[in-house]
């Protein structure tokens, strides 16, 4: 059985694996206190909408011709 203090890289991915979520938590702190301190700001403004239907019988011409 190999010493563990021996093996240099796993030690290395190791380090680099901790790195990594240290880095995505501090990530995710740091968005979640900075959308807390400011006020949502909407992207899009919002317009009312017209919708407009329209009835199609099966006996019209405006459906044969569509279909």
């Amino acid at each position: 059985m190999s010493d563990w203090t021996n093996l240099w890289y796993v030690w290395l991915i190791l380090l680099t694996v901790f790195l990594l979520l240290l880095c995505g938590v501090s990530a995710s702190c740091i968005k979640f206190c900075c959308r807390k301190k400011r006020p949502p700001v909407e992207t899009f403004p919002r317009h009312p909408c017209d919708l407009t239907v329209i009835g199609i019988d099966s006996d019209s011409t405006a459906h044969s011709t569509v279909t």
